[in-house]
Parts: structure tokens; C-alpha cells; sequence
């Protein structure tokens, strides 16, 4: 994986996902790190499974694998600032001591990605004042993050009061760009607004992690159709590794290095791992990296 300012990374939701716990539970860490380093990956994200700093510290260095981040659920608009920088301190100060570079924030306030709520026309929304909180407060994360050497970056998600691309434009207005960054994932913002390439090419500036999420196009048709909630729609087999479904990761991918993205893309995957092998989907992965992506943005 050629380019030395971009490292590859997949994330650990392919083997066991914590949502829902039970599936994927007999997939050990030493399991994933090993898988990992079979596909060819340099690292991960923090999965809700993961041990201590020194015990995580000790497998990767085994395995000479990094951590890109963690995912860190915030609750500005129910609880206010004070409660969630209490844990956000204590997830950075973890983040650190396993040389992390970001912090994926998500706000989950309302958020109906856990429930039964039908995740295609049910999401939350804010109101004006809760929009200003939200906004305030992620402004002093960042800067919370930035005392651990991180870059807080602000995760889109399906299901939650910042998923399409005009509640992403309203983050990014009222947030201040030295202390909020965002996270790109491809797979959830085609689900949300049926393109990709608008909030890459209008945002590019802001974001400083990606993940490549691909969607099998039928399923996600299947699964609007029959009003699927979140969880019954990755498990239903919506979202899938890059390859093995209709986004053009080619396209993407040179846009990042036209303008000089320098960070980690991550592949990730809501799949349940009894369905989908878990290894053999990271080595469609990295053979659709190798042999699409990279091939092609070098010959261009």
C-alpha cells in the first residue's frame, strides 16, 4: 500500500459488533489482529471489546499494527458539556496511550440506531437551540482532544441528527475548523442521500479520517422498502467491503490525493461474521484496494 501518507486500516466491526454484542463473540483479539495482519492491514479502530492500553500495546507491537481510533458515543444535548467531557477525558487519555490519532465522536442524542425505529424515515432532528449546544460544546472537545495530541473527528452516521449532507454543512458552519474535523464514510452518507462524492468534494478541507464502507445497492433498495431499522438493515446485508458493491472507491480516493489527504482511510463493514467470513471479506477488501484503487491512481 504504496502512498506513505495515507495508511490503511480495517475496522474490527467485520468480526464482532457492538451494537449487538452476541454476534461474532467467539472472535478473540488475538483472532482479529492476526486476521489483520493476514489481509495486509497496518492497523484498526478500538472495538467496545478491546483490554487495558498495555495489553492492546503488547498485541500490536507483536503484530506491528497500529490504532487509528475509537469511537466515542457523546450526549451533548441531553447531559450538556461537563458530563460528557468528564468520559471524553478518560477516552482520550486511553487514545493516547495506544498512539491513536483521532477521536470519532458521534452525537447520539435522540439517535435511533440502536432501536426498532424504522432508520430510513424516522431519524431525530435538533432544534435551533440544540444545534448551538451541540456546536459549542464539540468546539470544546476538540480542544480536550488536542491536549492528548488527537484530532477529534465528527462522525456522520445514519439514524442520527447529523447524517445527510445538509445537517453535515451546518456542523461544519458552526464548528470551528481548527478544533472539529469530520469523518467521511462513504456507506453512510449513499445510504442517507443516494451520492458520495458531493460531501467529499464540498468538505475536503475538514475531513481527517475516512472510511470506506461499500452498500450492495438491491439490499439497501430492499431494505427502504420494508422500513428496516438500522441493525436489521446491516444484518440484512446493506453495507459490505469495498468491491463488493456499488461504490466507485477509484474516484473517491483521488480526490483525496489530489488534495493532499494525509491520514488514515479505514475499512468498515456492518456485516454479521457467521454470514460473512470475516477474513475472507478483508482480502476482497485489500484485493479490491490493490488491484483497483491503487493500480488505477497510479496509472493516472
Amino acid at each position: 500500500m504504496s502512498n506513505q501518507k495515507i495508511s490503511w486500516g480495517i475496522a474490527p466491526i467485520g468480526w464482532r459488533n457492538d451494537d449487538i454484542p452476541e454476534i461474532g463473540k467467539e472472535n478473540t483479539l488475538s483472532h482479529l489482529l492476526s486476521d489483520i495482519v493476514v489481509a495486509g492491514f497496518q492497523g484498526t479502530e478500538v472495538g467496545g471489546f478491546f483490554p487495558e492500553a498495555k495489553v492492546l500495546n503488547k498485541e500490536l507491537k507483536l503484530r506491528n499494527l497500529r490504532i487509528a481510533g475509537q469511537w466515542f458515543s457523546s450526549f451533548l444535548i441531553r447531559d450538556g458539556l461537563e458530563e460528557v467531557a468528564k468520559e471524553f477525558h478518560k477516552h482520550c487519555a486511553y487514545l493516547q496511550e495506544v498512539n491513536a490519532a483521532v477521536a470519532v465522536v458521534s452525537e447520539q442524542t435522540y439517535s435511533i440506531q440502536g432501536t426498532d425505529k424504522n432508520v430510513f424515515t424516522e431519524k431525530p432532528t435538533f432544534t435551533d437551540e440544540e444545534w448551538i449546544g451541540l456546536c459549542q460544546g464539540l468546539n470544546e472537545l476538540g480542544k480536550i482532544a488536542e491536549q492528548y495530541d488527537l484530532k477529534l473527528v465528527f462522525h456522520h452516521h445514519m439514524g442520527t441528527g447529523v447524517q445527510t449532507i445538509e445537517e453535515i454543512d451546518r456542523l461544519m458552519e458552526h464548528t470551528d475548523p481548527k478544533h472539529v474535523h469530520l469523518l467521511y464514510d462513504t456507506g453512510h452518507i449513499y445510504v442517507s442521500d443516494g451520492d458520495y462524492t458531493a460531501l467529499l468534494n464540498k468538505h475536503i478541507k475538514r475531513i481527517k479520517h475516512v472510511h470506506f464502507k461499500d452498500v450492495r445497492a438491491t439490499i439497501l433498495k430492499q431494505c427502504e422498502d420494508n422500513g428496516h431499522s438500522f441493525l436489521q438493515s446491516f444484518l440484512n446485508g446493506m453495507f459490505t467491503v469495498p468491491g463488493d458493491g456499488c461504490i466507485d472507491f477509484t474516484e473517491v480516493y483521488q480526490v483525496l490525493l489530489d488534495y493532499n489527504y494525509q491520514g488514515w482511510v479505514v475499512i468498515e463493514a456492518e456485516q454479521d461474521p457467521s454470514i460473512a467470513h470475516p477474513l475472507e471479506y478483508a482480502l476482497i477488501a485489500r484485493k479490491y484496494i490493490d488491484e483497483k484503487i491503487l493500480k488505477k491512481t497510479a496509472l493516472a
